[in-house]
């Protein structure tokens, strides 16, 4: 039966007709040669089958093709999303590439800038008295008011020497007080000890009459800045109930001395030794009424 279907499909009605047709020179030639190429190609993949990479390959288990395209898809969906990340760190370094160089451009502008800066921050620290370069911490105006102040405690003690019996004598200071600041201070030399010493350590008579003086100084001082313009008239408020008798007796001198040279001097006070040196008086007088002003003494 099957020699009879393959001669009906070669268009034979029977296999004898098909057996006894003649082949064609060329179709025998083809015939003759497939034994020679089918042993030629068994010696090839035989030679490929001895090969060690080939025997090793054989030995292994078999491939899995869904897997491995599922492990080259997954492969290829990270080499995408690398070279998208590639992409963005290079536009990344581009940018910083261009923001490297405005900032060096910008510290090429800057830097004459931060010179004058630290200089006049420099400058800013000595006259705040806040730089470590300033020993003292001495402000700039206080610098400058200490020039005036030296003025002030020579002219003060003129005077303070005089109420106090030749004994003190004020002197400018710009030493620091514990971790303050420097400039305006004020000590007292004691001619009884012979030592400098702070104001702080007067008695309360003898700060009244030392901060009288240094008014007093201070309006000298005034009137020789003011290009010869006087204060003719000072007004001393209390501070005379602290002093001993003899210090006021000479504190009143040095006030009688001013009022000799055409000043004025008011005294607020409520010491009664006082009315016995003062003869133009302004008195206070209380009543149920109220108060009332009465004049005693001649100017």
């Amino acid at each position: 039966a099957r020699p009879a279907a393959a001669a009906l499909r070669a268009g034979f009605d029977r296999p004898p007709a098909a057996a006894a047709a003649p082949l064609a020179a060329d179709a025998h030639r083809v015939l003759h040669l497939r034994p020679d190429a089918r042993d030629a190609e068994e010696t090839a993949v035989r030679a490929v089958l001895a090969e060690p990479d080939t025997a090793d390959a054989a030995r292994r288990p078999r491939a899995d093709p869904a897997a491995a395209e599922r492990t080259a898809a997954d492969a290829g969906r990270r080499l995408r999303e690398a070279s998208s990340a590639h992409d963005a760190a290079a536009r990344r370094c581009a940018e910083l590439d261009r923001l490297s160089a405005r900032a060096t451009d910008s510290v090429h502008r800057l830097a004459p800038l931060r010179e004058e800066h630290t200089r006049v921050a420099r400058l800013a620290g000595l006259a705040a008295g806040t730089s470590a370069d300033n020993d003292r911490r001495m402000r700039l105006e206080s610098y400058v008011l200490a020039a005036r102040l030296e003025q002030v405690a020579a002219a003060a003690t003129a005077r303070l020497t005089r109420m106090s019996a030749g004994r003190y004598t004020l002197v400018h200071s710009d030493d620091r007080t514990g971790r303050g600041r420097s400039g305006l201070g004020l000590h007292v030399v004691d001619a009884w000890t012979g030592r400098e010493r702070d104001t702080a350590t007067l008695s309360g008579g003898e700060t009244f009459f030392a901060s009288l003086a240094l008014a007093l100084g201070l309006a000298d001082v005034v009137t020789d800045e003011a290009g010869g313009v006087r204060l003719d008239t000072l007004f001393i408020d209390e501070g005379f109930g602290s002093l001993d008798d003899q210090t006021l007796d000479e504190v009143l001198d040095v006030l009688d001395s001013l009022r000799e040279r055409d000043r004025s001097v008011g005294i607020v006070s409520h010491v009664a030794d006082l009315r016995r040196r003062v003869h133009a008086q302004l008195e206070v007088v209380k009543g149920r009424s109220g108060s009332a002003l009465r004049q005693r003494g001649t100017g």
